[in-house]
């Protein structure tokens, strides 16, 4: 099992990279950006784009994972059809071949004329990653693979992937958007209860080395299965009062809820994964969401990382509703196994009613008791 999470850990690295080389051709970027439409298309966004890069990223993890562990052949998904609409309006179905040469010509149909970008993209798709990291490779796990199901999301806030900006100045660590909040996701979850068990989040634009001016990213991973609760990252002191990390398009009622109980510590970022990932270092205290405009993809790897460091991530409508109901126990978490009830496309994958990340317990009480006065929530 220690495997698994080494091929997931190296798997993400293998991504950041991919990630990072169609970013270096910005030209070429441009050429790459393909609308999502149809069942597809996430509703919260005006324009929801779908890039090479995504597509390729997810059939590499997809491909890896399954070469080396035939049990999860079937159980891996991502957020992306592997269907790329290339300059011609031709559809193309990226996929990994048996070699470098016919990734390549593969690549090339989408790319035409650029052979040398194709040849590229194929050695970085082909290539093996040496991860030389110590503390993940005395991680001793027995969990049969056979029993999980991988969640990827290839790059989550494309949106910002796509726009690149790295202007953006931090406000007390948390980005406000920018190409920071780019990540790669990966997570595993029980196939039969659907709780995450294992999580890796990867941030392919961490910094730039400042000789090469290119791009380094890092990576961060959990383990939560059992009794057993293993992180690359140690839980971050609880404040007092807690800072909360929202979307910008979060409703007018649940800031105002929040305002008595944060202060001045409401602060907004882009993309889900990167506000559960400010949760996880410790940058805020709570991620809320109230609509259900995050998915399966978005949540699953920062989820079991969350575990790992004693919290989680809580259904939010669920949680509210046994609250109101007096209901004592411990509220709902998300899980990754179910399909909603008649949702089609994406949304069968929706994180319905909204969320609540967090590390300290203390934190999801103060949240939801405040939250718990909005009308309809």
């Amino acid at each position: 099992m220690a495997g698994l999470l080494q091929a997931l850990v190296g798997a993400s690295e293998k991504a950041a990279h991919i990630a990072r080389l169609c970013r270096r051709e910005e030209p070429l970027f441009q050429l790459l950006v393909a609308e999502k439409t149809g069942a597809d298309r996430n509703r919260r966004f005006l324009q929801d784009f779908k890039t090479l890069a995504d597509v390729l990223i997810q059939e590499v993890i997809k491909h890896d994972l399954g070469k080396e562990f035939p049990e999860l052949q079937g159980h891996i998904h991502g957020e992306e059809s592997n269907e790329f609409r290339n300059g011609q309006g031709e559809t193309v179905a990226v996929r990994v071949c048996a070699t470098p040469e016919d990734t390549a010509a593969l690549l090339l149909s989408v790319l035409e004329p650029e052979r040398a970008a194709a040849e590229l993209l194929a050695a970085a798709v082909h290539r093996d990653v040496a991860l030389g990291d110590a503390e993940l490779a005395g991680v001793a796990l027995s969990i049969p693979p056979q029993d999980l199901a991988i969640w990827i999301d290839p790059i989550d806030s494309t949106n910002e992937y796509i726009g690149g900006r790295e202007d953006v100045a931090p406000v007390d660590g948390i980005a406000p958007a920018g190409l920071c909040s780019a990540l790669v996701l990966i997570g595993a979850h029980d196939r039969h209860t659907g709780c995450p068990v294992l999580g890796v989040i990867n941030e392919p634009f961490f910094r730039r080395d400042p000789l090469t001016r290119r791009w380094q990213g890092r990576y961060h991973w959990g383990v939560a299965y059992g009794d057993t609760q293993l992180c690359s990252l140690s839980p971050p002191p609880p404040r007092s009062a807690p800072c909360v990390v929202l979307s910008r398009a979060e409703a007018v009622a649940v800031r105002a809820a929040l305002g008595p109980l944060c202060g001045d510590r409401l602060r907004f970022a882009a993309g889900a994964g990167y506000k559960m990932l400010c949760v996880i270092l410790g940058l805020a205290d709570a991620y809320v969401l109230s609509e259900g405009s995050t998915f399966a993809w978005d949540a699953c790897a920062p989820h079991a990382i969350l575990r790992a460091l004693g919290g989680g991530v809580v259904a939010l409508a669920g949680a509210l509703r046994a609250r109101r109901a007096g209901d004592a126990g411990a509220p709902p978490e998300l899980v990754y196994n179910r399909p909603a009830e008649g949702a089609a496309g994406a949304e069968r994958w929706a994180n319905r009613g909204g969320l609540v990340a967090y590390v300290h317990p203390q934190h999801l009480e103060a949240v939801l008791a405040a939250l718990a006065t909005v009308p309809g929530l």
